[in-house]
């Protein structure tokens, strides 16, 4: 297998110290959610830096997309699964996680004890037409750099954005749809019109886990965020309608206020939007519950990257392969852009946050803004206008 990283500009392969730090880093300062991070990623590593080629990087958002769980943090653990097999991949997902995982149970602990804070929703008031304007940014380039000239591409990209659009949630089969299609168009094998495609096996099982008997309040936990990690495709913000069912209309461990303050929590924080499920966790069973929660919500994403893995570098050269990595990712810069739009909707939602977005839109297409600025910026104007 490939190591997976190209020389940088002095000549010579980065170590792997150097991706921890990044990661350690992009965690810590990665606003905006698992599209912006993607983002963030394909401009540093591929384009800047160049530790990575844009071939193998765009292998990893394919692959994140034919698996379950958040886009950005599949990307982040391919990237480690490529300088160091399974053990890279959890080295390099550690330090992406854990500085969202300490801020967000920092910030849970205060909330229980003070019964609430107000100054989240007057903070996401300003910050979240200022993300929704990182990540138009994101899903701009990204889509970019997967669909280049391909007017086919594009297409899928927009039939993609408008079902996500319409339905606030990423339609996992339409992923594998793209793919196909590609497939039939540019590579058609013989065996196409068999009855099994193995491609369509991650759609299938949410009853098996469904069925599994529960002895407490960390194992429902646990299998909750289990069955939230194997079954969300694509970005964090699908996760969303899964995660308010479960915890609010199922469970009833939340009340509405409790679960839009999470969700919050999880779109201001840095580094995956999923990692809501901390500030869940310890509403529902302390840190343990925190603890419990966040590793079951991303342990499906990381056997999602390890276990194909080895499978999908062997057979990335191959037509059928490369022709489907070219649908599901046209799809997945449609499923973006869709989602953007339905965070639009949540976070515009009068003149001062549409005001917001179009000054961030403009300040960062045009002199490239670092986006923790913009967060820290836009977070103080919600703090002086919104009551």
């Amino acid at each position: 297998m490939s190591s997976g990283a190209a020389p940088d500009e002095s000549g010579s392969r980065p170590a792997f110290g150097a991706f921890l730090r990044y990661f350690l880093g992009l965690g810590t300062w990665g606003f905006g959610g698992p599209i912006a991070t993607v983002g963030y990623m394909q401009r540093d590593l591929v384009e800047k830096r160049r530790w990575l080629e844009r071939k193998d990087f765009l292998d990893g958002v394919a692959l994140g997309q034919t698996m379950p769980g958040p886009l950005a943090a599949q990307v982040c653990m391919w990237v480690g699964y490529l300088q160091r097999g399974a053990l890279g991949a959890a080295a390099i997902a550690l330090p992406f996680i854990l500085p969202s995982f300490l801020l967000v149970l920092g910030v849970a602990v205060v909330y229980v004890r003070y019964q609430g804070l107000p100054v989240v929703h007057s903070l996401f008031y300003g910050i979240a037409p200022g993300v929704v304007a990182i990540i138009v940014i994101a899903a701009v380039r990204l889509a970019r750099l997967t669909n280049r000239q391909d007017r086919r591409l594009w297409a899928i990209s927009a039939v993609i954005m408008a079902v996500t659009a319409a339905t606030g949630a990423e339609v996992a089969v339409l992923f594998v749809a793209a793919g196909l299609l590609m497939v039939v168009v540019d590579a058609p094998p013989r065996w196409l019109h068999r009855p099994h495609v193995p491609l369509l096996v991650p759609a299938a099982g949410p009853g098996l886990l469904g069925a599994a008997a529960s002895a407490g309040r960390l194992e429902d936990l646990g299998l909750f965020f289990l069955k939230a990690g194997a079954f969300i495709f694509g970005s964090g913000l699908a996760i969303v309608p899964f995660l308010r069912q479960g915890v609010v209309a199922e469970h009833h461990w939340l009340t509405e206020r409790q679960f839009l303050d999470a969700v919050a929590m999880g779109l201001i924080s840095p580094g995956p939007v999923v990692i809501t499920a901390t500030f869940i966790g310890y509403l529902v069973a302390g840190v343990p519950g925190a603890v419990v929660a966040t590793l079951a919500i991303f342990l499906p994403v990381y056997l999602g990257v390890v276990v194909p893995g080895r499978w999908f570098v062997r057979h990335r050269d191959n037509a059928q392969v490369g022709a489907f990595v070219r649908g599901a990712t046209a799809a997945a810069a449609g499923a973006i852009a869709g989602a953007t739009v339905v965070l639009a909707r949540q976070a515009v939602v009068d003149g001062v946050t549409a005001a917001i977005a179009v000054v961030c839109l403009v300040l960062l297409w045009r002199f490239k803004l670092r986006e923790p600025y913009v967060v820290l910026a836009t977070g103080a104007v919600g703090l002086l206008v919104h009551r």
